[in-house]
């Protein structure tokens, strides 16, 4: 039985359309699933040691002036980019140079573009080997106490790792969520600043109203009276690319096709490696998309973006489309690279994944496609930017409240997702092609 395609932009309308198709689904990866069950067996246990240390030893009361304030994020640099609401409120609230951030060091790049607070303050936490860690924490530990900050915030959704940390930073302020009668999993009673997640708010909303959470008292909570602004406020800002990035990007571009100038592009974002194939939509759907949008305009160039790991996967997705105005440039530029590219381009057409969130720094319009996860909480921010859901009864199956684990094994809501509805949300944000095509 044939589903409907919900449109839902910035601009705050809705178009639908008929959809089909089939295609093989897809599971957590390995690694992803290694770390939650890592999470989910030890986590709980370390919290509730560190919970009953934390009951039986002195308490602080939270310091009435807060001049360092700790945020802690440790993994996915697309969700990071949600934070920049959240990282300016606290810099203007203590200043630039007051401000640190804790990440894992593969996720500190798209900090660094950003340039919120200065490059230093971003504590790099290696997650590559238990060793390394561990020894990584030891260091964290010992930048803390020389740190001394009043105020940590959690912005990662119900980890443990995240909330033992925040723990550690020694801070008498401690914001982050709280599983208030089973509202998400245990990790304990580290927090002072016991926040009630809201499943009904933007990432960035939510991230924001952590900040504003500081002005609290401690038994306050669950009780969270923060009144948000409208969600222009919430986009973030473009970073100052360097401009050696710029001229590399528009020379790269240019020589895959042999041109002398960047014509008109469309970037594909297959993720050919995602680190959560479940919300994959299909690789043969990129490759009939492609072929579509070439036909359409006889000026229209298509590149296929990836990272390192994605190149040999992407590169064969471009050589099926089998035009020379189609090409692959996964793995061969660096994360400000690509965003000079995105600047660049007209359209990008992406997967749920980091590249929804680094687009919205960039004047690139997104067509983003969502399915285990919803794009009211994690959709694109961007001036123009487009999410399309199937919003089967089963979507989104994956949240903050459940660890963000599914026991899908068809991803039918991407599935559901056709072609054609892309290529109308495409198109939308295309010039009308020539009406007169030259001579072959």
């Amino acid at each position: 039985m044939p589903n409907k395609i919900k449109a839902i932009s910035n601009g705050g309308g809705e178009d639908e359309g008929q959809v089909s198709g089939r295609v093989e689904p897809g599971l957590q990866s390995p690694a992803v699933h290694r770390m939650q069950v890592i999470d989910a067996w030890v986590g709980p246990v370390l919290c509730f040691l560190a919970t009953c240390l934390q009951r039986i030893g002195p308490r602080r009361p939270p310091q009435a002036d807060v001049r360092t304030i700790v945020f802690i994020k440790l993994s996915e640099q697309g969700a990071t980019v949600l934070a920049a609401p959240a990282l300016q409120e606290a810099v203007r609230r203590v200043g630039r140079e007051r401000v640190f951030f804790v990440a894992f060091a593969g996720n500190r790049e798209i900090l660094d573009l950003m340039d919120l607070i200065p490059r230093k303050n971003v504590l790099e936490l290696d997650n590559r080997s238990p060793g390394a860690f561990a020894l990584g924490m030891v260091r964290l530990i010992r930048r803390f106490h020389s740190i001394r900050p009043e105020a940590a915030i959690d912005l990662d959704f119900f980890t443990r790792a995240s909330a033992l940390l925040t723990w550690l930073t020694g801070a008498s302020r401690r914001v982050g969520l709280h599983a208030w009668f089973g509202e998400g999993p245990y990790r304990g009673d580290l927090m002072t600043h016991r926040c009630r997640y809201n499943p009904h708010w933007h990432t960035a909303k939510l991230f924001l109203a952590l900040v504003r959470a500081l002005d609290q008292q401690p038994g306050d909570f669950p009780t969270w009276p923060v009144a948000m602004e409208d969600d222009s406020a919430l986009r973030p800002p473009g970073p100052d690319l360097p401009e050696a990035a710029r001229r590399a990007a528009v020379e790269l571009v240019a020589g895959v096709f042999g041109l002398s100038r960047v014509p008109l592009l469309v970037l594909l974002n297959a993720n050919c490696s995602d680190l959560m194939p479940l919300r994959k939509w299909m690789p043969e759907r990129y490759v009939e998309l492609a072929r579509r949008l070439l036909k359409r305009d006889p000026d229209l160039y298509i590149l296929f973006t990836g990272g390192p790991s994605e190149a040999i996967e992407t590169e064969a997705l471009a050589s099926q489309v089998d035009s020379p105005r189609c090409a692959s440039i996964a793995g061969r530029t660096t994360l400000t690279e690509l965003l000079a590219i995105y600047d660049l381009a007209a359209v990008l057409v992406t997967n749920d994944s980091g590249p929804v969130h680094f687009a919205s720094l960039t004047r690139v319009r997104t067509v983003a496609l969502f399915g285990p996860e919803t794009p009211a909480l994690f959709g694109p921010l961007g001036e123009g930017a487009v999410a399309l859901t199937a919003s089967l009864a089963c979507s989104p199956c994956v949240s903050a409240q459940n660890s963000r684990r599914s026991g899908c094994r068809d991803n039918l809501c991407l599935r559901a997702i056709p072609v054609e509805t892309v290529e109308a949300a495409v198109s939308a944000h295309l010039p009308e092609p020539r009406t007169e095509h030259p001579s072959p």
